[in-house]
């Protein structure tokens, strides 16, 4: 009589389980991500359309504009934004800061825009940490995804308005 209780798994039925947990594993890395990308493009829209509201209240009492600050949110406004300019978080994606923009559009008006930077000031394109989106593909040192409050926005004022950005609420005005 042949006695099986000592038998272990084969080769076979152990690259088979090793074989179903990488592919559930995998599912679940690839769920994960498509997850934290939309969590950082719905933070960059509740908190980009909240500092504009801001600035948009701030125009309304002043009949001006902030001056464009650089790498940051202007401190007038913090009385719009409960709270501290000063103390308001960094970007939603790893490494990236707020920078509220204004200068003269490509067709000579003003343009008004908070922007997400993704490098630091006057980094190289080595220092840069871009997200993971189809919509970041090709994006430059000055690139950002920005808010568009007035004029013709686009990525960097240095820049002319075919360099690559992103515009979040573009499509919905």
């Amino acid at each position: 009589m042949n006695n099986d209780s000592g038998r272990g798994f084969t080769i076979v039925e152990l690259l088979i389980v090793i074989v179903v947990i990488a592919v559930l594993a995998t599912i679940v890395i690839i769920a994960y991500n498509g997850i934290t990308n939309q969590a950082y493009q719905n933070r960059a829209s509740q908190e980009l359309g909240a500092i504009t509201k801001a600035i948009q209240l701030f125009e309304t009492n002043n009949g001006r504009y902030p001056v464009d600050v650089q790498r940051g949110i202007p401190a007038e406004i913090t009385p719009y934004l409960n709270g501290s300019a000063e103390n308001w978080p960094d970007g939603p994606w790893p490494s990236s800061v707020y920078d509220y923009d204004y200068f003269t559009g490509s067709d000579g008006r003003p343009v008004v825009q908070m922007s997400v930077r993704f490098c630091p000031l006057n980094a190289d394109i080595s220092q840069c940490r871009f997200p993971s989106e189809s919509w970041a593909a090709g994006f430059g040192v000055d690139s950002s995804a920005y808010w568009c409050l007035s004029g013709v926005c686009r990525a960097h004022a240095s820049q002319p308005d075919t360099y690559p950005g992103y515009c979040i609420n573009c499509r919905e005005t």
